[in-house]
């Protein structure tokens, strides 16, 4: 499984590794580092949204919730970062873990809250960006960005259901309205 998994990565990266995408995908490493560009959002939404502030700062805990399950399944699983000749790291990274893809979970988790409250489709803007860019930089494998986007969507989605069964005005799909 590592052997095409390391494959697949050394293919995006000589297809979309080109310095405009690992500026692009560094600019979001950094963004998402720590999820601390998602808590920003967070913080501001509560900030001009005095009607939904607790929606926003609990969406915003469980943001920081994602990365920090992420964060708790890495150190129980301990599957090591890329490291194949085949495959440049381009960006640091705080540890050698690799799986899930704590990026992948805050970023999800993010998209899911936050597009319920601005009632915006933001999965389909913010979470393959996000991905890939974890990908072009070599610091992921795949399985390690689709398990980290599923874990955040799963808590993302969970909490987003109980935010609107708690204010019937907060949307359950991205985009939609309660069905």
């Amino acid at each position: 499984m590592i052997g095409r998994e390391l494959a697949l990565l050394a293919t995006v990266q000589r297809t979309i590794a080109c310095p405009g995408a690992v500026s692009a995908a560094r600019g979001l490493s950094h963004f998402g580092e720590h999820a601390l560009g998602w808590l920003a959002l967070g913080a501001l939404g509560a900030l001009t949204d005095r009607r939904r502030r607790r929606d926003w700062l609990v969406s915003a805990a469980a943001v920081a919730a994602a990365h920090g399950a992420s964060i708790a399944i890495k150190r129980v699983v301990r599957r090591h970062r890329p490291n194949d000749p085949a495959v440049q790291v381009l960006v640091g990274t705080p540890s050698r873990l690799s799986f899930p893809s704590s990026h992948a979970a805050s970023t999800t988790a993010a998209a899911v809250l936050y597009g319920g409250l601005l009632r915006r489709p933001l999965i389909p803007v913010l979470v393959p960006p996000m991905l890939v860019s974890r990908l072009v930089l070599g610091v992921h494998y795949p399985t390690d960005v689709l398990v980290g986007a599923a874990l955040g969507a799963v808590l993302g989605a969970g909490v987003r259901r109980e935010l609107a069964r708690r204010r019937p005005g907060m949307h359950t799909r991205s985009g939609r309205g309660p069905r």
